[in-house]
């Protein structure tokens, strides 16, 4: 599971060295991120939030929008930014659940989303925490399930966000242009994952009480015996 994200992040560094080299990474670079981004203030900015929250609401992993965030923002901007343009994704497509998709969804998600009203029953901020700061599972599928749960938003969207934060300074720190050294820098958001990824699911094991959010992200995770 982790190495698989590390996979991630290796492979947005070569995309990163290859946007920056090539000829193609070149014209990518002059067509979008350069020409309607860096540069536009308010509209650029407004722009990469409208198109990152298009794209992760339709399933785009939000650490791609997270490391071109960071290469177009820088890493703190870039931060913020891209766990925002996530957060306006994830509202997206938990208010198209709730107000549109029910009937569409119930038969596919019910039990998910039950499962899911199940498991933030009683602590829906803490909760809701907690499943954003797992190194597993599926963002689209979630808000799909808490759209159609009894899940209210005002908790679910912001324990989101600040849950979003720590892959999101990963990325953008493997994606941004800070002074110092590539090596290092890629070194330091592997191991930025691999502690995030760890604390996700040392605290998934350790405040689950016995609940389960999906059997697949139990088995990625070793918990396939409930305590």
């Amino acid at each position: 599971m982790l190495f698989k994200g590390l996979g991630l992040i290796l492979s947005l560094a070569l995309f990163g060295y290859l946007f920056k080299s090539s000829d193609l990474g070149n014209a990518i670079n002059e067509a979008w991120v350069d020409a309607h981004i860096r540069g536009h203030g308010v509209e650029g900015t407004l722009l990469f939030l409208a198109m990152g929250a298009l794209f992760t609401a339709v399933g785009l992993p939000r650490q791609i929008i997270a490391f071109l965030a960071g290469y177009a923002f820088g890493l703190l901007p870039g931060t913020l930014l891209g766990a925002l343009a996530a957060l306006l994704g994830c509202m997206t497509t938990f208010l198209y659940a709730r107000f549109f998709g029910r009937r569409l969804l119930r038969d596919r998600l019910g039990k998910r989303a039950a499962r899911f009203d199940q498991f933030i029953h009683d602590h829906p901020f803490s909760m809701t925490l907690l499943i954003r700061l797992l190194p597993v599972g599926s963002n689209v599928l979630t808000n799909l399930a808490a759209g159609i749960s009894s899940a209210h938003m005002a908790p679910f969207l912001a324990a989101s966000f600040i849950g979003f934060l720590p892959q999101t300074l990963v990325f953008a720190l493997v994606g941004s242009g800070v002074n110092v050294a590539p090596t290092l820098r890629i070194g330091a958001a592997a191991v930025l994952f691999l502690l995030s990824g760890v604390l996700g699911a040392y605290l998934y094991h350790r405040h689950r009480h016995g609940l389960s959010i999906d059997d697949k992200v139990d088995a990625a995770l070793g918990e396939t015996e409930h305590p």
